[in-house]
């Protein structure tokens, strides 16, 4: 996918926010540390479009940003971080769940989790939602760099195993630290693009 323009819409705190229309969507979700805006940053190619914050848990709005004038790919805010209180994480899976069950333009969830660790039960618990709502055929694993290669399957299976993932849905290893994946994901969602035949343009990104 070549990544031609790429901006922020809005950062939306309330449904009557996002932004109109019927523009695709993709959304991305995972726990607050799990290296989000990283990819973010690293799959359009840009390096402060997603803000990094030094601490996590920080995000509370719903970031809209806009790809080549032709669909959204839409941050949802991290869960599970434990230093915020019970209410407030309670808030953010209200805020979640709002837009994921609301959002008639959305075409897929993408749950980031942390290569390194087996999913935990927030993730078996979003992942489980993802998939009840039709979603979730592809998982990307952040920071692949932190392991060695020759563990890397075996990190993969247990992300499928611990989630219970269909035979023919994709985990994609991704290190925003190399650039390391950013093709096969983009090759995934292009699949998927082309497969619910929507108007995305499909032009490949000359080599780096």
């Amino acid at each position: 996918m070549k990544i031609k323009t790429a901006d922020i819409v809005i950062s939306a705190v309330s449904q009557k926010q996002y932004p109109e229309g019927m523009m695709p969507e993709v959304a991305m979700v995972g726990r607050s540390n799990v290296g989000k805006s990283s990819t973010i940053n690293t799959i359009l190619n840009r390096k402060k479009l997603a803000r990094i914050s030094s601490s996590p848990g920080k995000t509370r709005t719903i970031n809209f940003y806009i790809i080549n004038n032709e669909f959204h790919l839409v941050d949802l805010p991290g869960y599970g971080y434990a230093k915020v209180s019970r209410d407030e994480r309670a808030a953010w899976g209200k805020f979640i769940e709002t837009y994921l069950t609301s959002r008639k333009n959305l075409v897929e969830v993408l749950l980031l989790v942390d290569i390194r660790h087996e999913p935990n039960n927030d993730d078996v618990l979003m992942y489980n939602w993802i998939k009840q709502y039709g979603f979730g055929t592809i998982v990307v694993a952040t920071k692949s760099d932190k392991i060695p290669r020759s563990q890397l399957q075996k990190h993969i299976n247990l992300i499928r195993g611990t989630l219970k993932m269909d035979a023919e849905d994709k985990v994609i290893p991704i290190s925003s630290l190399k650039k390391q994946g950013i093709e096969n994901l983009w090759g995934a969602l292009e699949e998927l693009f082309i497969a619910k035949e929507l108007p995305i343009t499909i032009e490949e990104d000359s080599p780096r």
